[in-house]
């Protein structure tokens, strides 16, 4: 009786401490919660670039009614273009700042818990290597084009209130201003250009950083720019030729489908031209991209499990 009085409770203890396992989907998901609280950067600098643009747009409400009656003077088609171009000169802003916090989020993605030496902690957990670059890939792929999308949606929302608000106590019609421009197709056009070419287009550049980030002890900007910059002087000096720097430009300015999101024209000016959804899927170039971003993103995943602290 003693040995069953004995053993009974130590079978319990072993059997309440059993830990629970987590599926793949919910540790990326929290994986991917720990890089917005670790960087919070992602959110706070869009959100402090939008209120910037709201204060200019504030004062330059001024001119709203020289603006508007402007742009009444033309033909209904001809109207969209002037009374666009400052929610167009918003959204320019605010996707450039998105891919500086992009590019400057994967320089440190995997070299800042080597510095500071949290990758032992982290490594500590079970979460795998695999799991860990995975998450990191996707705030520029997915969570910083969307938190961007979010950010310039408000503030062009707002922008657009302040505006009817002063054209209405300027007397000016602004019916034109909420029926001539469709907001919704913009709002579409703008979350496609922003998750297909700043994150699915560019995804090789974003994994390339990603390595490096993961690769280099010090210097990541440097050690990013040196094979790049190296390839195009080679092929300079042994073929007088720079295909490899225009390729990078090519990719740079987006794939099929991308838009025109310039300052004089494009999707922003003509808001009913199409999206080239199909023809960007079926792009090599995307598809290409992808490969050697995957590629890049597994020797990230190899250096992670080999590389410790700096």
């Amino acid at each position: 009786m003693n040995t069953q009085s004995n053993t009974m409770p130590e079978a319990f203890q072993a059997q309440s401490v059993v830990p629970v396992r987590l599926s793949t989907p919910r540790v990326l998901y929290w994986s991917v919660r720990r890089e917005l609280c670790e960087n919070r950067s992602l959110y706070l600098a869009p959100l402090a670039v939008a209120g910037l643009v709201l204060i200019g747009s504030l004062l330059g409400t001024i001119h709203a009614p020289e603006r508007m009656r402007a742009a009444l003077a033309l033909s209904p088609m001809e109207q969209i273009g002037p009374m666009m171009q400052h929610y167009r000169i918003a959204a320019l802003i605010l996707m450039g700042i998105e891919v500086l916090i992009a590019v400057f989020y994967c320089l440190d993605a995997l070299h800042g818990e080597r510095r500071d030496r949290s990758i032992l902690f982290w490594k500590s957990l079970p979460v795998s290597d695999v799991t860990t670059v995975l998450s990191k890939a996707s705030i520029p792929l997915l969570v910083v084009p969307v938190i961007t999308f979010a950010v310039t949606l408000a503030t062009q929302w707002i922008m657009l209130l302040m505006d009817t608000a002063v054209l209405l106590a300027s007397g000016v019609r602004v019916a034109p201003l909420w029926s001539q421009v469709p907001w919704f197709q913009l709002s579409v056009m703008l979350l496609y250009h922003l998750v297909a070419i700043h994150g699915l287009w560019f995804a090789p550049f974003y994994a390339y950083l990603i390595l490096i980030s993961g690769w280099a002890r010090r210097a990541v900007v440097v050690w990013a720019a040196i094979p790049l910059a190296a390839i195009g002087v080679i092929e300079k000096i042994a073929f007088n030729s720079s295909h490899f720097v225009a390729m990078l430009q090519a990719h740079f300015m987006g794939g099929p489908g991308a838009g025109d999101f310039t300052a004089t024209g494009g999707p922003m000016t003509h808001p009913l031209t199409l999206l080239t959804l199909g023809e960007f899927l079926v792009s090599p170039g995307l598809w290409i991209g992808l490969v050697i971003a995957a590629a890049f993103l597994a020797a990230a995943v190899r250096l992670r499990r080999k590389h410790g602290p700096i």
